[in-house]
């Protein structure tokens, strides 16, 4: 089963995991003050849809306060990315919303109705300013757009393969973001479906997201009482390819996890398919378990070990990258 980008190297042989990235809003302490015991393996700290206007100044601050503690508490904890959902560019709202996060150095910044890498681009110039003024490392906080949130943002997609940026990490869709732009419902039906637009938008991010070589984060399930649409739903992204996928809730964390996290039997064939080429190394294609087995079945069993946690010896890694070379 295909496992896109699950774990993503960060500081050389430490690994982290971007299977449930957890949206809570940043104008609600309660919920900004349980985020951390969720399990989440990223917490997106929300400055756009789930904050009401009048809550925004206090939001931003709260944001500030939550990066700031839980960037030293992460010394002492385990590894979970801390990034931030601000408001669209032409919204007149993301330039205060930077300013107030960006002294908590955050991970990185999801950017809501991205049409195409100029808007990269320009919030790119603006958070290199802010490290700058605030001691972060330069190109340090990352970006990932919501590229898939309106039909100019499918068309724009595209874009992205011949204008690569150094931050960009990866990149994402939003079926509600998408309904209210053709104003019509996109969400989950009765059995999940959606509508062939959805689909489109949705199949479009994934397979610019690889093509690029950088990470696809599939878009929410809404309906977080339904457990096993869910479950599901988180199945199939993972089959498909995302990385990852968005949770509402934090009820919604241990399922996602679950589904983006190899199985025992898949854990077994993947260590199997790995002997089996070590102990080959100049074979180029193997017999194993009735079928002919090549270089891109390593390649998704070494996927599979990372994605278990299991692949951080770096010897191994060197030595299994060899074998992954073209004969």
């Amino acid at each position: 089963m295909p496992l896109g980008h699950a774990a993503i190297a960060e500081g050389g042989s430490l690994k982290m995991k971007y299977r449930s990235w957890l949206v809570v809003p940043g104008s609600s302490e309660k919920r900004l003050g349980l985020a951390m015991g969720t399990g989440a393996d990223v917490v997106v700290v929300d400055l756009a849809d789930t904050v009401p206007d009048a809550a925004r100044r206090e939001a931003r601050a709260m944001a500030c306060e939550w990066l700031s503690v839980h960037r030293r508490n992460l010394l002492e904890h385990r590894q979970m990315g801390r990034w931030v959902r601000i408001n669209a560019l032409d919204s007149g709202l993301s330039r205060d919303d930077l300013l107030a996060v960006m002294p908590g150095a955050p991970d990185g910044i999801i950017l809501p109705g991205a049409t195409g890498p100029e808007a990269v681009r320009q919030l790119a110039s603006e958070i290199y300013e802010l490290e700058q003024a605030n001691g972060i490392a330069a190109n340090s906080v990352r970006i990932m757009p919501v590229a898939g949130d309106s039909p100019r943002g499918l068309f724009g997609m595209a874009q992205y393969l011949d204008t690569p940026h150094q931050r960009l990490f990866g990149l994402t869709w939003s079926a509600a973001g998408l309904g209210v732009a053709m104003g019509c419902s996109l969400l989950h039906g009765a059995e999940g479906e959606r509508s062939d637009a959805a689909r489109l938008v949705r199949a479009q991010t994934l397979l610019t997201a690889h093509a690029s070589r950088t990470v696809a984060v599939d878009a929410p399930f809404e309906r977080f009482e339904d457990d096993r649409g869910l479950a599901r739903a988180a199945q199939q992204a993972r089959a498909d390819g995302f990385a990852g996928m968005f949770a509402i809730h934090p009820g919604q964390v241990a399922t996602i996890n679950a589904a983006f996290t190899p199985n025992g039997e898949e854990l077994a064939q993947a260590r199997e398919i790995l002997a089996l080429f070590s102990a080959n190394p100049d074979q180029a294609s193997l017999p194993h378990q009735g079928r002919m087995i090549d270089r891109t079945h390593l390649a998704i069993a070494r996927q599979v070990i990372d994605a278990a946690g299991e692949g951080d010896n770096a010897a191994e890694g060197q030595r299994l990258s060899a074998l992954l070379r073209p004969a």
